[in-house]
């Protein structure tokens, strides 16, 4: 995938077909996005999306399934505790206890939907493990294809809801205010001279995804790139534990941008993690091994791809059956020339998940009225430090219906317009700022990554923000801004904390467990002198 948004074809590119004011816009068409839209109908929403439904979503790429309690003998107080302990110590614990609760809800919700979660003879869902879970609590449709299918039974719902409007192929570039109010949002068709377009509307939802595609290494989409973080930074929101960047373990490290993920389900089911001599990586490094938390395994897949590589080895565990059961996975391992049934699978980490975003209550709500925000965009601070695997879906419906409560419940409705018709524009990007965009993600890879210090931290602060005070379209300007972000956040916490590892403090201070908070003002304020006369200028 290149760094610039690919040309698609949606058709002719259409004017947006109601100029009042929106009800309520939601920024973003991934799980969040659409579930969120869904609970609000028959409310008059529009969401906009960067790419095709379905396609720009990392919801769509997710593997291994949604996690909740609803096996026997499995409980919420369960689940909550074994969040709290993957989230190393700063998990809100009544954010924890309210997902897990309302998580068998919400799969509930998502079976209506259509979903066809895997279920065994006699009717009942079938149930997984993966690392760091207690418990055979995670919802998944023929073994990996979990994300897919529940998009697409989204998608299809969506579409037939009258009351929702899609803007697909527009971007989201900068939140409208006035004062501490957030007004509407900003938006451009991806076709060449493109004007922005302003969406105003009474409750604007912040469902844009995480900051993956800000790496190198990723597994997630291109759409995947922190605006809406950068924009809500913009417009003056607070934003919290940034620093806590996931890296998945086990990206297939066949030379693909972004990278395929080889699921944690495998370990789940017995594969192993070896280096280039057979040795098992995980040996005396944890005791529970390859289903060690997910910082701990990547950081020894890291150790063993800087010394001759890193691979999983499913041969044992799966061998001829891995293409019934991992249908995805496989797909990836045949189209790179891999048989995962005789030969084992090159890995390496990649950026997965943000536990950090835009600071919410358990409303979603964000510290500027008229703006929410819910799924990898927000922090609500179920997560902590390092994400319980297979939680991420499940905070994305369980935190968008609270969304699309509190707004019903909250701001009042306007008067829906005639005509709520799918918009679709042509998609295509000039490749200017390709230049910039691959040293972004170059600078988060080899500064920001994995491993992190405080020299190489310093660095990154003064490239990125080199790159904010020069880009040329808002695309690069909020990559830039998120990134920068991110990077002064983990250059502040001077301890090694869940999925942020830092080499030159290698372990965690008691006093520094908890929650962190910023705003752009505040980094912006700690650039060294010399970068911060040239932000004045």
């Amino acid at each position: 995938m290149t760094d610039s948004p690919e040309i698609v074809d949606f058709g002719e590119l259409a004017p947006l077909s109601w100029s009042g004011v929106d009800d309520v816009v939601i920024v973003g068409a991934g799980l969040a996005g659409l579930f969120t839209a869904l609970k609000l109908a028959p409310r008059p929403v529009t969401v906009v999306a960067a790419a095709p439904l379905g396609s720009g979503a990392s919801s769509a790429w997710a593997q291994g399934g949604v996690a909740a309690a609803v096996g026997l003998g499995d409980t919420a107080k369960k689940h909550a505790a074994d969040t709290i302990a993957a989230g190393a110590g700063i998990v809100d614990p009544a954010i924890a206890r309210l997902m897990a609760e309302e998580g068998p809800a919400r799969i509930a919700d998502l079976l209506a939907y259509g979903v066809p979660f895997d279920r065994d003879l006699e009717g009942r869902l079938l149930l997984s493990q993966e690392a760091a879970h207690n418990e055979r609590r995670i919802v998944r449709v023929n073994g990996d294809l979990a994300g897919r299918a529940i998009m697409e039974a989204l998608i299809a719902a969506v579409r037939n809801t009258p009351s929702i409007r899609l803007l697909e192929g527009y971007a989201a570039e900068t939140l409208l205010t006035e004062g501490r109010f957030v007004t509407g949002v900003v938006v451009r068709a991806h076709v060449p001279s493109a004007q922005p377009v302003n969406l105003s509307a009474r409750a604007v939802v912040l469902a844009s995804g995480g900051v993956g595609h800000l790496y190198a290494v990723t597994t997630n989409p291109l759409e995947a790139r922190g605006s809406g973080l950068a924009m809500a930074a913009r417009a003056g929101a607070v934003l919290a534990d940034l620093e806590f960047v996931q890296f998945h373990p086990t990206a297939m490290a066949i030379g693909q941008d972004p990278a395929p993920l080889a699921t944690e389900a495998l370990r789940g089911e017995g594969a192993i993690l070896v280096n280039r001599e057979g040795r098992r990586i995980m040996d005396g490094v944890h005791p529970d091994l390859d289903l060690a938390p997910r910082d701990i395994v990547a950081r020894a897949v890291y150790e063993a791809s800087r010394n001759g590589g890193a691979f999983l080895d499913t041969r044992a565990a799966l061998g001829e059956r891995f293409a019934e059961h991992f249908p995805t996975v496989y797909a990836a391992c045949r189209t790179a020339g891999l048989d995962p049934a005789r030969e084992a699978i090159p890995v390496a980490p990649a950026a997965h998940y943000h536990m950090g975003g835009v600071l919410t209550d358990a409303n979603g709500r964000t510290s500027l009225d008229g703006l929410w925000a819910c799924g990898e965009a927000a922090s609500t601070g179920a997560h902590g430090a390092n994400r319980l695997a297979s939680n991420s879906l499940l905070e994305a419906v369980v935190f968008g219906a609270r969304v699309a409560e509190d707004i019903l419940g909250l701001v009042p409705a306007s008067p829906a317009p005639a005509e709520r018709a799918t918009t679709r524009a042509t998609a295509g990007a000039t490749k200017a700022d390709s230049s910039a965009i691959a040293l972004l993600r170059q600078t988060m890879t080899d500064c920001v990554g994995v491993v992190r210090d405080g020299a190489r931290l310093s660095q990154a602060v003064g490239a990125l923000d080199e790159i904010r005070r020069e880009a040329r379209s808002a695309d690069v300007a909020n990559m830039a801004t998120a990134a920068l972000l991110v990077a002064v956040s983990a250059s502040r916490r001077e301890e090694s904390l869940g999925a942020h590892y830092r080499s030159d403090f290698a372990k965690p201070v008691e006093a520094l467990r908890q929650r962190s908070v910023i705003t752009l003002d505040d980094a912006l304020a700690g650039v060294e002198p010399a970068e911060r006369r040239l932000v004045a200028s």
